[in-house]
């Protein structure tokens, strides 16, 4: 088995908007997300991720499932203060509305589906996913963070799906997810209200894990580790029995994308200036240096 260091040292060149940063003491992967512009999940942001899983599981799945992976957990997070992600390219998905593209709309929505069925799996290894949430996580954001197998946030963080606000749902694993964390109904309730809400209540409905005071996200990540390394093997059965008990599949994903598609090619012109005005507000929320650039 190739050594961890090795082969995130050969990944990392490959990867424009994600940055790595191993702690083989407690085999922590941890992923920042950068992509250019707003912080959302760019096409590439989408196809980067699913590159690092497959490599990770190309190069050290094998053997019984008790083999030690030198990797046990995977975080992810933003680089951008107060906002984890702001989900799906709006811009992209008006653009290709606009042109009636439906193939665009299609890779887009499949890539997606892929990128999530490959976390909600741990890449086919024994590894504990967590998203680690300091501000919104909003649409595909939400999505991302649910295809996790925890979801730790900060007090302010704030989680919403506003895809209803211009006639859309979110189509790329929200209802699936949701409603195995918790049920059809609040996975509706959330789907169809188009408000964030407050990480306290997303508590108290099941949607996060934990809850850290602001500032303290890191710590509280670092702390869970620290508190659970010892039964990581029981962690990662009981989240493969989880998995048995509820499967997803990614046709099911998939599937739902192309209704998402369907859907999006039926937006109205109001509901695309709509889309575009959240988009000009989206571009607000960044740093004012990346404004500035």
């Amino acid at each position: 088995m190739a050594r961890v260091d090795e082969i995130l040292a050969e990944l990392q060149p490959e990867l424009k908007e994600i940055v790595l940063h191993f702690e083989p003491d407690t085999g922590t992967l941890w992923t920042t997300m950068t992509p250019p512009g707003r912080p959302c999940f760019t096409r590439r942001l989408v196809s980067e991720y699913i590159h690092l899983f497959k490599t990770l599981n190309e190069k050290l799945a094998g053997g019984t499932w008790q083999q030690s992976v030198p990797i046990k957990y995977i975080i992810y997070r933003s680089s951008t203060p107060s906002i984890f992600s702001l989900g799906g390219d709006l811009d992209l998905f008006s653009r290709l509305i606009r042109e009636r593209n439906e193939e665009g709309l299609r890779d887009y929505a499949h890539a997606c589906a892929e990128m999530t069925y490959l976390n909600s799996i741990s890449a086919g290894l024994p590894l504990v996913t967590i998203a680690l949430v300091e501000g919104q996580a909003l649409g595909g954001g939400l999505e991302s963070a649910l295809s996790c197998n925890l979801i730790i946030a900060e007090k302010s963080a704030t989680f919403g799906l506003p895809e209803v606000l211009f006639n859309l749902f979110p189509g790329m694993g929200a209802y699936s997810y949701l409603q195995r964390k918790t049920s059809a109904r609040t996975a509706e309730k959330l789907m169809l209200s188009g408000r964030s809400f407050p990480a306290e209540e997303m508590l108290e409905a099941g949607v996060i894990d934990l809850m850290a005071e602001d500032g303290r996200g890191e710590e509280a990540v670092r702390a869970y580790i620290e508190k659970t390394s010892r039964r990581h093997n029981a962690q990662v059965g009981i989240y493969r029995t989880r998995r048995r008990v509820m499967p997803l599949s990614l046709e099911e994903l998939r599937d739902i994308t192309d209704i998402w598609v369907d859907c999006a090619l039926g937006v109205s012109e109001p509901d695309l200036r709509k889309m575009e005005k959240l988009v000009r507000a989206q571009e607000r929320l960044k740093p004012a240096d990346e404004q500035a650039a």
